[in-house]
């Protein structure tokens, strides 16, 4: 099977390192390269991780710093999820590798740029960068073959009622990549709130017993402290939601999916950073973005355990 071209772009963040380990552990994609992006910690310390993960799976792959801050507004870090390091809970090798010298946006340009093929982009943090290079690039735009990201929610957030972390941290981002045109999957809470993982499942991934899966189970009992105590209706379980947005370019048979309208709020006094989903096409607009709402979580476990086993 011929592996999918990628460029991942990501704020690690548990949830993403779980990502990470799913993307390479797979051995689905040819990740061309790690962008790091600012969300749920700071870029120097989002990008560290980056570098850490890496090190960790042993796998060379260029990674590119991001931008600093959002477009407009002011940068917002959910470590009160993630930890003061963005992957509390594990003990990782010090990095092996640098940064690239150049940054993510012109970094994007010129994977794009050399490809003879079209490129997957995958981000599951806030989408500055992605904003950024669309931007400044516009005429590489036609070089992506798709934008899956983690983000968004149809009927629900969760730093307000509406608006889901990624999308509220950058709503003029968002804006930009929901109305770029390319091809877009959205992984929203509706979706990631039942791809749920729970304490068997996080001693499963410890039973491997090789150094990816220690560090998988130890991310996720950290992870799971905010769930327990913030979010009781998913009975114990911690919404992993970083992986779907991988795991839906793997098997998209595992998820259910709509073609929907989607655009990006950014003004609303009540509703800034809400993807506002054309669920029941009230507006009768062609559909923009494939919104993603269930998932099989057995075999996503199960996906992620397969992933986990292969690498060191």
């Amino acid at each position: 099977m011929k592996k999918i071209p990628v460029i991942i772009d990501c704020d690690p963040g548990l949830d993403d390192a779980l990502m990470l380990m799913l993307a390479f552990g797979s051995g689905r994609f040819d990740v061309k390269a790690i962008t790091t992006s600012a969300g749920n910690q700071t870029q120097d310390k989002t990008l560290f991780n980056a570098l850490r993960l890496i090190s960790l799976m042993n796998v060379k792959v260029p990674v590119y710093r991001g931008c600093e801050k959002p477009l407009l507004r002011e940068l917002l870090v959910s470590d009160h999820v993630h930890g003061e390091s963005g992957l509390d809970g594990a003990v990782f090798p010090a990095p092996v590798s640098e940064a690239e010298s150049i940054l993510a946006v012109e970094g994007i340009a010129n994977i794009l740029r050399e490809s003879e093929e079209k490129i997957t982009i995958v981000p599951t943090g806030p989408l500055t960068n992605i904003a950024a290079f669309l931007l400044a690039f516009p005429n590489l735009k036609h070089k992506i073959e798709r934008i899956s990201l983690m983000g968004g929610g149809i009927f629900r957030g969760n730093m307000t009622p509406l608006a889901e972390f990624n999308i509220y941290a950058d709503p003029e981002a968002a804006a930009i990549v929901f109305d770029s045109g390319v091809p877009i999957t959205m992984c929203g809470l509706d979706v990631t709130h039942k791809a749920i993982v729970f304490q068997k499942d996080i001693e499963t991934f410890r039973s491997i017993g090789n150094k990816t899966g220690l560090a998988a189970a130890g991310l996720l009992e950290f992870f799971s402290i905010f769930y327990r105590e913030n979010r009781v209706e998913l009975e114990g379980g911690a919404a992993l939601h970083d992986p779907c947005a991988i795991a839906w370019l793997m098997n998209p048979e595992m998820f259910k999916s709509k073609p929907c309208y989607v655009a990006v709020e950014t003004n609303g006094k009540l509703t800034s950073g809400a993807t506002v989903v054309d669920y029941f096409n009230v507006l009768q607009k062609e559909p923009n973005v494939e919104v993603v709402y269930d998932i099989d979580r057995e075999q996503y476990i199960e996906m992620l355990a397969v992933a986990i086993k292969n690498l060191p």
